[in-house]
Parts: structure tokens; C-alpha cells; sequence
């Protein structure tokens, strides 16, 4: 799933190519790419034939358009949602689900995806604390690369959760952007395990992994994101190569960068994570 980075990836090309032109055409090729719109496909083609796009944002993992009428595109990529930005002349991609064409007749944008995860749909837009986003994800906080995002009371609220502090960290209600990968990244950074309890953190060591977990993703923003096979891509269909400096994530058995010690997997709500277990030892259990 495309976390913080490689969204932010997409979303900065994508504002490169489109911003200020007017929608000409759009071809829905599988419903189930505007599944989330709930007026259907001829709807959603409707009401965006005309529109003109005029920002293209991001919060966390959600990635939207804000439109000229004052509605909004939502793209959720999924697992293997790609937005690409083709000629005309370029042949349909095999997975091609959604093609918009502008009255520029210039290069159109086009909503690939394999597996059918992701998809678009039309939101109206709300303010919430003084920030414009859809009202689908208007419950989603902050992201810690948001100039707006307040270290501080996230880390308090972080502090006040009873559960394991990797679990917080993927809560996006409480912080977004931050997914598998760079959990188990930014918990290396600061030598924490991911089992170690939220409430147990001291206030230091709380802002130290929210503060890690948006150097992490910085670091990645800067290699094109994270690529572990070909469904991630930016909108000219390149992979980044961050995964060459992962510390940790999908490491198992090589030496940790720091101590040396042999990286382990552990089991984690239906994935994995990795850790060193020198460097990040298991917290003792609760006393009863």
C-alpha cells in the first residue's frame, strides 16, 4: 500500500500536468474504478466534463483534485493504483480503468490499476481546523510533513493510548501518512520495538518517533518513494529506489546498520514487522 512518500510522489507530478486545464472527456473502462462514487460512473463523468482543475493536495495517504466548481476528484491508489500522465498517442495500458482528456488536447491522465483496490470519486470539499479537504476524509489528521502538524499534542495524545505504540503510529485518526514501512523505520531510528506500549513512551520518546517517522519519509520523498515491484510508480511510470536505504522493513536475517545483529520478522496484524532485536528489545510484560 502506497504510503506518505510515494503518494506525496504522485501528487507533485501529477500538479506539474494538470493544474489550470479544463476536463474535455473522461472514459470510465471498469465500474469498479468509481465504485466509491455512489451516483455511478455517468455521474461521476457528468459533472466532471467542464470542471477545471485548479490545486492537487494530498493529506497523509489521500491524494485529491480540488475542481472549479467547487467539488473535488478523491484518488485512492489501493495496492496498485497508478495515475499516469500519457500522449494521447501512447497506447492503453493493460489495467487502463479511467481516462480523463482536456480541451488542450494535450497529455491526458490516466487511472491504471491491477487489481481494482483503488479508484476515484467525486467529494464535496469542507474546512476542518481551517484546513479545505474532502468530507470523505475529513476524520483523517494531520501527517507529519503537514507545516501545520503540532508535534507536541500528538505525541501527548500518542502517550495516552493504551496499546502498542506501532499501532498508534498506523492509527491515521490520530497521525497520517505513516504506514508498515515507515513505522518499523522510524521505531529503528529511535531504538524502540513496536510492542512497547504508547502509554509507557515518555514525552521525549514520543516526539522522537513522530519527529523520526516524518525524517524517514522525508528521506524517501527525496528517492522517489519506495518501490518493491512494478505497481508503484510515479505518473511518467518510473519506480522509486528507496528501498536501497531501508534500515530495517524487509531486512530479515542482515546485519543491523547499527550493531550488526541479525534484523528479525514478527508477525503483526496480518503483516510483518522487522526490528533489530539488540537495538529494539521487547518491552517487559505488564504486571498484573
Amino acid at each position: 500500500m502506497p504510503e506518505l512518500p510515494e503518494v506525496e510522489v504522485v501528487r507533485s507530478g501529477v500538479e506539474q500536468h494538470l493544474i489550470g486545464r479544463t476536463v474535455a472527456a473522461v472514459e470510465v473502462l471498469h465500474p469498479r474504478a468509481v465504485r466509491r462514487h455512489v451516483p455511478g460512473a455517468a455521474d461521476f463523468t457528468g459533472r466532471l466534463v467542464g470542471t477545471k482543475i485548479m490545486a492537487v493536495r494530498r493529506r497523509g495517504k489521500y491524494l485529491w483534485f480540488d475542481l472549479s466548481d467547487g467539488d473535488a476528484v478523491l484518488a485512492h491508489l489501493g495496492m496498485s493504483g497508478q495515475l499516469l500522465v500519457q500522449p494521447p498517442e501512447v497506447p492503453d495500458e493493460r489495467h487502463l480503468r479511467v481516462r480523463v482528456r482536456f480541451a488542450d488536447a494535450g497529455p491526458e491522465l490516466r487511472f491504471v490499476d491491477q487489481r481494482t483496490f483503488g479508484g476515484l470519486s467525486l467529494a464535496e470539499l469542507v474546512e476542518v481546523d481551517g484546513t479545505v479537504v474532502p468530507t470523505t476524509v475529513a476524520h483523517i489528521a494531520r501527517d507529519p510533513m503537514d507545516p501545520l502538524f503540532d508535534v507536541a499534542d500528538t505525541a501527548r495524545r500518542l502517550r495516552s493510548r493504551r496499546t502498542e505504540v506501532k499501532r498508534v503510529l498506523l492509527d491515521q485518526t490520530l497521525v497520517s501518512g505513516i504506514g508498515n514501512i515507515y513505522a518499523d523505520e522510524a521505531l529503528w531510528r529511535v531504538k524502540l520495538h513496536g510492542t512497547r506500549p504508547a502509554d509507557r513512551l515518555t514525552a521525549a520518546q514520543a516526539r522522537g518517533v513522530l519527529t523520526a517517522a516524518a525524517e524517514v519519509m522525508a528521506d524517501a520523498l527525496r528517492a522517489g518513494g519506495t518501490s518493491f515491484d512494478a505497481l508503484y510508480v510515479n505518473v511518467n511510470g518510473e519506480s522509486g529506489y528507496f528501498s536501497r536505504s531501508l534500515d530495517a522493513y524487509g531486512r530479515e536475517g542482515e546485519p543491523c546498520r547499527r550493531c550488526g545483529a541479525p534484523l528479525v520478522r514478527e508477525s503483526f496484524m496480518n503483516r510483518s514487522s522487522f526490528s533489530c532485536p539488540s537495538c529494539q528489545p521487547k518491552p517487559r510484560a505488564r504486571r498484573r
